[in-house]
């Protein structure tokens, strides 16, 4: 199991009530919503690993050098030393650093790289492993990792923090008409999406994306498409797809996750017990963690 740490963190923040506070006052709804999250996925999936992946870069530069409008409606500063500062809620910023010091404790498996995000981290394990993988995650980006054959699936929360949607080859052919993962990152690049700044192809909404999938198979089959008379594109179809060529030959870069990512030695297996006890202890009594905690380690134990 695979978690987008980072999405559920942000789930979490606006699905749990900021009156959950530590002590001092401090809000850790994101905290303790993550931890009773984790605690129902723990008990109702019963996987043998469990990682949580984390952005070391939410923005990789390489990315923005293809599309420069890559998230940058999110950018509070810019860096040219390292990530580019994200637009982050005040109240939820002072709770990253206490998910993270919890997680070790607890001895849940923080995986990064430097350069990537957090589903280029997913990416590069799913394309690693030998089994069967579930993917957890806010995000509709990763559905383009499902693949019936291998056992790749994405549990998607829906209402905040709410039973996650199962999502496999046939949820994705009965939303968005498409017939897997690969056709969705196609699809995905085709319509765009506002809110990690991609145009997309002017006039080609997601019906129409699928539509142009359906006939031609993917991206490539599409172009290939352009470029024959002989297709039965639509005038309109055919000049929209060609005045978007120079998009279209950078996007599949940009918008498929990184499969091939170096990451750091790590052990993946589930804790059946905190890794360190004693700071954890401290933690808890620290930040208020109480039953959201206690929840978490109870589900562990089982």
């Amino acid at each position: 199991m695979l978690l987008d740490t980072a999405s559920l963190y942000f789930r979490a923040h606006f699905g749990v009530p900021e009156s959950v506070r530590a002590p001092d006052g401090t809000p850790v709804n994101a905290v303790r919503g993550l931890l009773d999250f984790i605690a129902r996925l723990v008990r109702d999936h019963r996987p043998d690993d469990l990682v949580a992946c984390m952005d070391n870069d939410w923005r990789p530069r390489w990315r923005v050098e293809l599309i420069p409008s890559y998230k940058a409606h999110r950018v509070v500063e810019e860096s040219d030393r390292g990530p580019d500062a994200e637009e982050v809620p005040d109240t939820l910023s002072p709770q990253i650093p206490v998910i993270e010091e919890v997680l070790d404790a607890v001895g849940i498996a923080r995986v990064g790289a430097d350069g990537y995000e957090a589903d280029d981290v997913i990416g590069t394990l799913v394309r690693r492993s030998g089994g069967p993988v579930d993917v957890v995650t806010g995000d509709r980006d990763l559905f383009q990792l499902v693949d019936d054959a291998r056992g790749v699936r994405v549990l998607y929360p829906v209402k905040g923090m709410g039973d996650p949607m199962v999502v496999d080859e046939a949820a994705l052919r009965e939303k968005y008409g498409v017939a897997g993962g690969a056709a969705y990152a196609d699809l995905a690049l085709l319509r765009g999406d506002p809110s990690d700044g991609l145009p997309g192809v002017a006039g080609v909404g997601e019906k129409t994306a699928a539509r142009l999938l359906e006939a031609y198979g993917d991206l490539d089959g599409i172009l290939a498409a352009v470029g024959d008379p002989s297709s039965a594109l639509t005038p309109a179809q055919r000049r929209r797809l060609e005045a978007a060529r120079e998009y279209l030959a950078v996007a599949p870069k940009v918008v498929r996750v990184a499969g091939d990512v170096a990451l750091p030695e790590f052990d993946p297996a589930l804790p059946a017990e905190p890794l360190h006890a004693r700071e954890l202890e401290e933690l808890a009594g620290r930040w208020g963690l109480g039953g959201s905690l206690r929840r978490l380690l109870d589900a562990l134990a089982e």
